[in-house]
């Protein structure tokens, strides 16, 4: 079965510039803020997939459907509403730590945050640890959502 091509891909943008173009003053800071967090956490440096998403690592998923591909190991984007941190873990498994986070909402494997302030940098870099860990070692399995999901 033909699949189309992954629309979440890494690319050569310049992270800086992207940051820097951010509109939303406190999106612009927190960007800044997560490039460091997540770099220090995976050691690894930060890459633009597609337009929107500074991404940091890579770990490989496969659906039941056939469809795989690569996908940063941990990311996020500075959206207009909030900043979109990505767990391919999924959110929910990270629930023991949600609850000490501060204000926050989720989805499927996405935690949104408006304002890093606001929140434990603490609890969140222990989520982003474990999250990579996870995804990083090789055994994380048939992934059921994620990028391109289908």
């Amino acid at each position: 079965m033909a699949h189309e091509p992954n629309k979440t891909v890494p690319t050569d943008a310049d992270v800086a510039a992207f940051v820097a173009a951010v509109e939303h003053p406190v999106r612009r800071r927190d960007a800044e803020r997560l490039i460091d967090l997540m770099a220090r956490v995976t050691g690894e440096q930060p890459r633009m997939w597609g337009p929107t998403i500074v991404g940091f690592g890579t770990y490989h998923y496969r659906y039941p459907s056939g469809r795989e591909g690569s996908a940063g190991a941990a990311g996020f984007s500075p959206r207009k509403a909030a900043t979109t941190v990505y767990f391919p873990d999924g959110a929910e498994t990270h629930a023991d730590l949600l609850a000490d986070l501060g204000p926050h909402t989720i989805g499927k494997s996405c935690l949104y945050l408006k304002d890093l302030d606001a929140v434990d940098l603490g609890v969140l870099e222990e989520m982003v640890r474990r999250s990579y860990a996870t995804v990083t070692a090789g055994t994380f399995g048939t992934r059921l959502s994620g990028p391109d999901a289908g």
